[in-house]
């Protein structure tokens, strides 16, 4: 099939787009968290800001062959405007596990009829990293729901994201002992590997 008349073309713009409004999405929740003083949240988002920026990259990149044509595509995308944390989280949530079930592998099932392997691998590998956007993104809201983001029912290991300062208890000081940042900046250590 030719690139320039396929299906695959409209998707990766879908997805570029798709990628791109993720990004400012996340970039707005990690404001509205730092004006929360959720600072740990607000990493989460930005963290997660950048690889969907990387995401939008990829997919972008392999447009390259229509490169100086405009390519018009249509699409829904969500409204996630709310002041609640945890509903922010749960709407990322909601949209990563979207993007992984339907959009993507839909996508990849495309490619791949179409002939483009590369290209179908892609969706696929993407796809299972949104997994794991949403699993993180619902971890860290029902941490928030449960009002256990700073407290556990057991002693833990909690570091301070600004000074590397790491507390046992169960549950984090008001203010880092070294820096003196708010507790925000805490996060369980166990969930470091998972940022």
């Amino acid at each position: 099939m030719d690139f320039k008349n396929s299906e695959t073309k409209l998707n990766l713009m879908r997805a570029f787009a798709g990628e791109s409004q993720a990004r400012n999405r996340y970039t707005f929740a990690a404001a509205e968290a730092k004006k929360q003083n959720l600072h740990v949240v607000e990493a989460i988002f930005a963290f997660t800001a950048g690889q969907e920026k990387e995401h939008a990259e990829v997919f972008y990149n392999q447009l390259k062959a229509v490169s100086g044509e405009n390519i018009k595509v249509d699409g829904s995308y969500p409204v996630d405007i709310n002041d609640s944390i945890a509903q922010l989280l749960r709407y990322a949530q909601h949209n990563e596990y979207e993007e992984y079930n339907d959009a993507y592998k839909h996508f990849a099932d495309v490619a791949e009829q179409e002939g483009f392997l590369q290209i179908s691998g892609i969706f696929r590998n993407i796809a299972e990293i949104e997994k794991t956007h949403g699993d993180r993104f619902a971890r860290y809201a029902e941490l928030l729901e449960q009002d256990k983001l700073f407290v556990s029912d057991i002693s833990t290991s909690w570091m301070c994201l600004n000074c590397g300062f790491v507390f046992n208890g169960v549950s984090v000081p008001p203010n880092c002992p070294v820096c003196s940042h708010d507790r925000g900046y805490f996060i369980r250590v166990e969930l470091l590997e998972k940022l």
